[in-house]
């Protein structure tokens, strides 16, 4: 990875084994957000699911908890509100996904002024978070 000097260093979440291994394993995402609230990758999991079986408004539910669950955790990690936020970086993608899915949702229901925040905090997070998500 290459660091920039100019600016901070990448933000990596921690790692959440036991909930990532039960998602893995085909546990129902609502049964590893009920055990694991604070892992982003289910809230993000069952924002996609709702946003793909159209119930845009429980997709914007369920995106905004893992969005708002990983921006807690980003900042506890030392993220002060701006700078990288790698795709790379697995335990990573569950807030950004999230944070895909919030955007796409907002655009849905008409809540342009988030849509286009959602976008570009993905682009300024990472260029490949939108392109892997769609939301660019």
């Amino acid at each position: 990875m290459t660091h920039n000097l100019l600016g901070p260093e990448p933000t990596l979440l921690p790692e959440h084994t036991e909930a990532q291994a039960a998602l893995d394993s085909g546990t129902d995402p609502s049964a590893v957000a009920a055990e694991h609230p604070g892992y982003s990758e289910a809230w993000a999991t069952l924002a996609e699911r709702a946003l793909a079986d159209g119930e845009t408004v429980a997709a914007y539910a369920y995106a905004r908890t893992g969005y708002h669950r990983g921006l807690d955790q980003l900042r506890r990690a030392g993220w002060k509100g701006f700078g990288p936020v790698p795709w790379a970086h697995r335990p990573n993608q569950g807030f950004l996904r999230a944070l895909a899915v919030l955007g796409t949702a907002a655009g849905r229901i008409g809540e342009s002024e988030e849509y286009e925040r959602c976008k570009t905090f993905l682009a300024d997070s990472d260029p490949a978070a939108a392109e892997a998500t769609g939301l660019k």
